[in-house]
Formats: C-alpha cells, structure tokens, sequence
C-alpha cells in the first residue's frame, strides 16, 4: 500500500468524491523503480520469443478481467462504450505488435561502400527504464500504447496515469500480477504531479500524452536529467470542406471527429472551414445533425455524449464559448453547459467565427464546431495553418486526389482524406506531431517500438588497421612549396 499523498477523485457523472488513493511516497517510488531497473537486465537479456509470450499470456489475464476493467474505466470517464472499447484496444496493441516486432530490430551485417576492409553490425541496445504519464482522456489506451512495444524492446516500464482517472489501475494491476515474469519489469501506479516529476528525474526516456503546458515541464525536467523525451501534445485540427465534396459525407465527419468522446480527444477536429459556396447549406444540415444527438444522462446507457471527465475542462471549454460570442459569435446550437453534478455540453455549432477568438485558436476540448467559411482554397490553407498547433487535420473533397493535393499542403503530422480523425484508428502508419503538438520519434509505426532502442555500430576491420606511419608528413612529398 502506498503512503504517499492522499488524493481524492471526483465522479465525473455524479460531480461527487467518490474515490481516494495515496500516491507513493518518495521513497516507495524509488524503491519501485530501483526493483525494475535491476530485473530490467534479465528481462532484456531473455530471447524475445519469450517475451512476446509472456506478453501472451497476460493477454489472457487481461481478456479475463475485461469486464471488471471496463466497469472501472467507466466510472473514471463516465462512459460505457467507449471504455470497453479501450479495453479491447489493448489485446489489439499486444497482438499487433507481438506479430510485427519479430521482423524489426534484425540485425545484419553491411560492407562500407568507401572502405572494402570494414563491415559493420548494428546492435540494438534497449533503455532500462521507461517512464510513462499518461492523460485523463482515454486512460487505458494512452496508457498501454507506448508500454506494450517498450516491453517487448526489452525495457522495464513505469506507468503514472492520470490522479483524475486512477479507478481502472486495480484491476489493470491484477492482470500484470498474474503474469510474474511481467510484473517484474511493468508497474501502473497513479500520483499526482511530484510522482511524475520523480519519474521523470530516475528514468531513462519518458512518454508524455498531455497539454503543452505540461509537455514543456517535462521536457524541461527531461533535458535537465539528460534523457530523451517524446511528448504527445495538444491540437487545434483544422478540416477543410471543398464545394465538390458531399454535403452528407463532410457534416457526418465534422459532426463525429469533433464530437467523438465530448470532443475530449487530441486528434478532434476543433475548426471547420466550408466553400463559401456550400457554406450555408452545410452549417443548415450540420445543425439538424447536431440538434438530435442528446448526452448520456441520466443512464450512462442511452445518448451519445458523455461528461466532461475532467471538470475544469468545462469551464475552459465556457470561457471560450463567451469570448466567442462576446466577440460576434452566433451559436446555432448546444452552447449552455448543463450542470447535472457532472457536467455535459450537447454539440455546439457556432458561425461568424475569426481567429481572433480562443475557440479558433486556442484547444478546446468540447463538443464545439467552429465554422468558417472562405472563398478560395489558398485562403483555407493559410487558414488551417495558421497556429501554434500541428496534430493533425482533414480535408474533405470531390476525390482524394483534390483531397490529397490540399492535405500535402497543411502543416500537421496527419491528414485524414475524405473523413475525419483517421490517426485515432489507424495506428500503423509513422508520423509526428508539428509544432507545438509535441516532439520525439512517431509512437505509431515501426518507429513506436524502434524508438525504445539505442543503436549500436560494430565496426569490424577485416584488413590491416592503420598505422601512425600512415599520417607520418612526409608521406606526402613534393606539396610543399
């Protein structure tokens, strides 16, 4: 049990303190670390055969407790389908990656095209320690989406999710308990911030999913200690809506990649931009669209919009909807937060929007559609690109290939073509976050396990090595003047 800080947790449905934990104390903190750092060298040297079956077997533990995770999961965010299916996202990280992880990191030995003596071997040489902080947004997801590769690379893992959603970590911890191999090098355990700030200083990389605010504290704290750190941060995503595209298909994906999970997602879309020309007529079927999707209250089981999980992100998400309206704004729908204990917003659509205004240009992290219209397309580029923020975007168009040629063109890490958020489904593919939305090696891709590795070279001389004849001056004769 640890002793540390007693923090208490607030239910985002009921607005009531329903949960306590203490958060470890900074001596059991460094304990744990040390116990993982020492049974990191065991677990590293094991063939990686076997830790992809260990990571197997937990993969049973886990699908065993599903339920009672899920049950959990759904208090912290107070929602239901969504949380089972974080759930389930997990045996799908630990399949994917236990499928693809044998055919990288191979070794293989090269011949230098310069020097016909030397070949070389690259070694890959896991981190010891990986600490990882972890959002409140979608707890078990972003909590297990760096830990699962960083595993199977050899390292021990560190896990502090969020003090704001710490509910599900009992049963996730009694899955890993039941894999002893595992428990040795991976533990979950929650804190509030001076647990991240230790973590940070005793591990060997950290994985950040959070603000910027944060981000830059951690970084900070990182580059202090020396160590790399990958930050996963805010976005403010554009979406693009040309005259060709499909008035149904374009407000049904700005309608779901901006509502999704109350809008609380990192790759929601948080601006639309519409051709002046279809303008009216999208923001008119928007708005009915809109208008009939209802929040899940007071069952958790009917409705589609959950609360705000975190309740100060409600009132982040109200003083941006005033200074948009205080500076012109219409709101066409949605609008009032409605105060049930916990806190909802229906889908908001808002026009006479500029960048003048926070909800433009700031994150908003709520169920708001800001809407823009524009004249030409050179105008809707500057328009998505102008920010501090490059997560992600879309473009919905006529074909991909108008699509594409204007995705080419917006500074984000990726672009969904014809629909909205694609990043949050697909996880295969390499990209990185632009601007202030973080840094690091891409979490996605071969390069989210890759990233968990130093390289290192073995240079092998198969000739004679040189001699300090060999760089004697006078060698070289009859340059001298």
């Amino acid at each position: 049990m640890a002793t540390g800080e007693l923090i208490e947790v607030r239910n985002p449905r009921s607005g009531e303190i329903d949960y306590r934990f203490n958060a470890p104390s900074a001596e059991e903190l460094a304990t744990t670390l040390a116990r993982l750092r020492k049974a990191q060298r065991v677990w590293a040297a094991r063939p990686l055969a076997e830790r992809i079956e260990i990571l197997r077997r937990w993969r049973g533990e886990w699908v065993a407790r599903q339920g009672e995770i899920a049950r959990a999961l759904s208090i912290d965010t107070g929602r239901y389908l969504i949380a089972t299916s974080e759930v389930q996202s997990v045996t799908g990280m630990i399949d994917r990656w236990t499928q693809l992880v044998p055919t990288l990191a191979a070794e293989e030995e090269l011949r230098s095209p310069t020097l016909p003596t030397i070949s070389y071997r690259s070694q890959y040489v896991p981190y010891g320690l990986v600490g990882i902080i972890s959002p409140w947004n979608f707890p078990v997801s972003l909590c297990f989406i760096d830990a699962v590769p960083a595993l199977l690379a050899g390292c021990a893992v560190f896990v502090k999710p969020s003090e704001v959603t710490p509910r599900f970590v009992v049963p996730a911890m009694q899955s890993i308990a039941a894999v002893p191999e595992l428990a040795d090098v991976f533990h979950i355990q929650p804190g509030g911030r001076a647990t991240g700030e230790q973590l940070v200083e005793r591990s060997d990389v950290v994985c950040f999913t959070g603000s910027v605010a944060t981000g830059r504290q951690v970084a900070a704290n990182a580059a202090r200690h020396f160590i790399p750190a990958f930050l996963e941060l805010g976005g403010n995503d554009p979406l693009i809506v040309t005259a060709s595209a499909d008035l149904e298909r374009a407000t049904d994906v700005a309608l779901r990649a901006t509502c999704l999970a109350t809008g609380q997602a990192c790759q929601s879309l948080e601006r639309v931009y519409v051709d002046r020309r279809i303008f009216d007529a999208f923001v008119k079927r928007l708005v009915e669209k809109a208008s009939v999707i209802s929040p899940n209250w007071p069952d958790m089981h009917s409705g589609t919009i959950g609360p705000f999980i975190f309740a100060k992100q409600a009132d982040t998400v109200a003083a941006q909807l005033a200074d948009a309206v205080a500076k012109g704004a219409k709101v066409l729908c949605g609008g009032q937060i409605e105060d049930h204990g916990g806190k909802w917003l229906r889908p908001t659509v808002l026009v006479d929007v500029h960048h003048g205004m926070q909800i433009m240009s700031e994150e908003t992290f709520g169920p708001v559609i800001p809407v823009m219209p524009f004249d030409r397309i050179e105008e809707a580029i500057e328009l998505a690109n102008d920010g501090v923020y490059g997560l992600s975007a879309g473009v919905i168009a006529g074909s991909l290939e108008e699509a594409e040629a204007i995705g080419r063109q917006i500074d984000a890490g990726g672009i969904s073509l014809n629909d909205g958020s694609l990043t949050a489904m697909c996880h295969e593919m390499e990209k990185h976050s632009f601007k202030l939305s973080g840094m690091g090696g891409s979490r996605m891709g071969p390069a989210g396990y890759l990233r968990f590795f130093r390289r290192k070279v073995l240079i092998r001389q198969h000739g004679q090595p040189a001699t300090m004849a060999n760089i004697a001056e006078d060698n070289i004769k009859g340059t001298r003047s």
